[in-house]
Formats: C-alpha cells, structure tokens, sequence
C-alpha cells in the first residue's frame, strides 16, 4: 500500500508539478528612447576619472516617462560602451533593454545604496542595510532585457576603501554577522515580469531575488560569477506562483537557483527547464519552507562542477511542507553532493518550532557522473522524507557515498543502481531493466560576451 500511495503522488506531482502558463520566448519593446553610452569600459572597470559620472539622473527619467509597451535602450555609441549607475526603480509596462557590447556598471559608493544613513557597505548584526542595483516595487509587465551586461562589480574596491563587497562577504562570515552588500535585481510584487537575454555578473550579493509575484520568466539569461564569492546566489524566486527560468547558464558562488518559501504567499507552480549550472551550491529549495513549497518542476538541466546538484533545505528554525516536486532528465557531474536532502540545514539541532518535511519527491532518468555523497535526511519517524526513484543510476558506484534516515524510498519502474541503508528507511518496490539516462551532449562550456 505504501509503495501505491507514493506511485500514486509522484503521478499527481508528474502532472501539476510545473507553471501553469504557456510560457513562449519573450519579444525585445519597440523601443521609447535610446541612450547613447558616455563612458569607455577600460577592461573590466571604469577609469577613476569617471567614478563619479552618474548615468543615474538620465536613464531614470527615460524610465519615468516611457510609454507603455516600450524599453528604454541603453547602447554602446562609438568607443563610448559604458553606463555606470547608483540604484534604479523600474516602472510598470516599461523595459530597461541593455544592447549587444554594452555594460552598465554598478556605482562602486556604498552611500549610494543606502537605506539608511551609513546602512550599507559595512558588517553588523542587522543586515539589509542596501538597497538594490535595480529595483522593482509592482511593476507590473516590466523587464530586463537586451544581449549586454550588468556588471555588480562586487569584486572591486569599495570608493575609498580598500575593501571589496565580497571583502565583507567574507568578514560577515568569520564574524558570524550579516554583510550589507546590495542585490543586482531586486523584484517585489511584479506581476508578468520577464528577464531575457541578459547578462549579469559580479553582484555583490544575490543576482535576482523575485518575490510575491505572479509571471516571472527568465529566458537565455547568462550568470557569471566565481564560486568564491560568498552569497552570490544567481535566480531566487520566492513566495510566487507561476514562474519559469529556462535556457539560463549560471555560474555562481551561491545556490544556481534557490526557490524560497518563507511566510507569505505560496510558493508554488514553478518550472527550471532547460538550464545549465557550473560552480554553485545548486538547484535549491529553501532554506526557508515554513510557508510550503509544492508544484515544482526542474527538468533537462546539467550539474558541472557544482557543490550540491539537487538539493532540499531547511532546518527546524524555518521548516514546512515541501511535496509535488519532480526533477527529470538531469546529468551531475564532478560535484561534491550531487542528492542533498537536508533536513538539519546550519547544523541547528532537532526539536525547533517550524519542523521540515520533504515528501512527494519525484527523481527520474537522473545520471550521476564521477564521486561524491548522497544525503537522504528526514527529520525525524513522524516528518519523514518521501521519495520514489524511477531511472536514477550512478556511474560508478563504489564513488559514492550515501547516509539516509527516516526515509520512504519507492524504486521503479526504471532502473536504479543503489539502495541508501540507515536508522527508520524503507526500501520498496524493484527497479526494472533500461537505459540509463543518456547525458551525452548534455554538458556545454558557458558561454561568453
């Protein structure tokens, strides 16, 4: 019976497990206004004579009075291929488009991302002390899009400082205290939001945080930033219904995605299709699930190179109901935790408030390549992890490690070349005879602009 009950829900997750829009490859405005490039990049950077030439002032009122259904095109002109800014508010109906060999630079001044006086560029207890590259406060079918870049410059020295932001990255985490770095895109409350085509790279902390929306799609958008930067998490969605992130290259020093669910909305109907990941922490949910994540779908997606593949957090501190996700067609490699269900995230013991369970969980035609540790954590006999594996095989097994406990696992109908063994696991159902996943083309360089 127990093995039916969860063949029975890794279907129903199969079927309503994904963005309940018909989501198609977005369309580039027609175009309000063009805003001719005043700066020359030298190299990567900016020459310090420029530090202080703002593009802020201009490019914000081509924002404020575009008309409805257009972008606002920023665009090399001649050997001039720079904008540099301080924080910017997206508007409803209007696209901020960055074209082909053109950046826009992040503004190296802490003062310039206050929320507060002195709030941001340093390290204390509070945290959050910044406001965003880009910011976005209901803006309703607005977007992001265009072949150029956004640069954070998160590995630059601050104005006058002889620190970076992944500098206090850094010292936030031998301080255990919280860094006040600002986001490149900060998203909130907008609906049918869409990032296409761009490049983003450097933030300072994470890439793109989207919450409690309706719409978010982000298609063919390249991340780039090194694993050594400390949160730089590349997509989190949070508290949102209906979102898509496909086609996407991320590159990161934090979770690839993270797919949040705090208090608030619901956390649901979400599709990662179609995506390639290289360094990073991996496809996440969590850590925070006390408000529920469910109807979650990652399909066609290569792990290289990564810390975590696939991976479920949370911790009793900031746990809830995580079910109906399904992850199908994925190839792992040369990645340290390629499974990671994480009942116990941060290490901050058992018996908390906001206690996890993961159940529901779908793995299908997953290939692991080359060593790594499998972790199947439930948090205790009555919150238990619920899988079921259908056609997920490991290359070579004897390189794998694996701890499970309180855990359901269901094995079929497709092969499966390991069994996980350890305190309160069940084992039922018999893998049948297949293929293994073919990954063969499945692992591409990142590409680069």
């Amino acid at each position: 019976m127990k093995l039916f009950l969860l063949c029975v829900l890794a279907f129903a997750s199969a079927l309503f497990a994904q963005d309940q829009r018909h989501v198609t490859e977005p369309v580039i405005p027609p175009v309000c206004v063009k805003l001719s490039a005043e700066l020359t990049a030298q190299g990567a950077s900016l020459a310090a004579a420029d530090e202080s030439k703002l593009d802020t002032a201009r490019i914000q009122h081509a924002i404020d009075t575009c008309a409805a259904g257009h972008a606002v095109e920023l665009k090399a002109s001649g050997a001039h291929n720079a904008f540099l800014t301080a924080p910017l508010q997206l508007r409803s109906n209007v696209t901020l488009l960055v074209a082909a060999h053109t950046t826009l630079f992040g503004s190296r001044n802490p003062r310039d991302y206050d929320l507060t006086p002195g709030s941001c560029g340093i390290v204390n207890q509070k945290g959050r002390g910044c406001r965003a590259m880009i910011n976005g406060d209901h803006a309703i079918n607005a977007g992001v899009m265009g072949d150029g870049t956004i640069d954070g410059r998160g590995e630059e020295h601050l104005l006058g400082q002889n620190v970076s932001w992944w500098d206090l990255a850094q010292e936030a985490k031998v301080k255990k205290e919280n860094q006040n770095c600002p986001r490149i895109l900060v998203l909130t409350n907008c609906d049918n939001f869409t990032l296409y085509r761009i490049t983003l790279k450097n933030s300072p902390n994470f890439h793109v945080s989207y919450r409690n929306g309706s719409g978010f799609t982000a298609w063919g958008v390249i991340i780039n930033t090194p694993k050594t930067a400390r949160n730089t998490d590349g997509i989190d969605p949070g508290n949102s219904t209906n979102v898509t992130i496909t086609h996407c290259y991320i590159h990161a020093g934090d979770d690839n995605v993270a797919i949040k669910a705090g208090s608030g909305a619901p956390t649901t109907h979400m599709t990662i299709s179609h995506n390639h990941f290289y360094t990073g922490h991996g496809m996440s949910i969590g850590s925070e699930t006390n408000g529920g994540a469910s109807e979650i779908l990652v399909t066609d997606l290569s792990i290289d190179g990564a810390d975590n593949g696939l991976r479920i957090k949370s911790n009793a501190s900031r746990g809830g109901l995580v079910h109906g996700v399904v992850y199908q067609d994925v190839c792992i490699r040369n990645t340290k935790n390629p499974i990671y269900m994480d009942s116990d995230y941060e290490h901050v013991g058992r018996g908390g408030p906001l206690v996890p369970k993961f159940t529901g969980i779908t793995f299908r035609n997953i290939r692991i390549e080359g060593a790594g540790k499998l972790t199947f954590d439930g948090y205790d006999a009555e919150h238990r992890l619920g899988m079921t594996f259908d056609n997920v095989t490991l290359a070579d097994p004897g390189a794998i490690r694996m701890t499970a406990n309180h855990a359901d696992f269901a094995f079929g109908p497709g092969p499966v070349n390991f069994r996980p063994t350890g305190e309160d696991v069940n084992v039922t159902g018999a893998p049948g005879e297949g293929s293994a996943n073919a990954c063969s083309g499945k692992f591409v360089p990142l590409p680069s602009r």
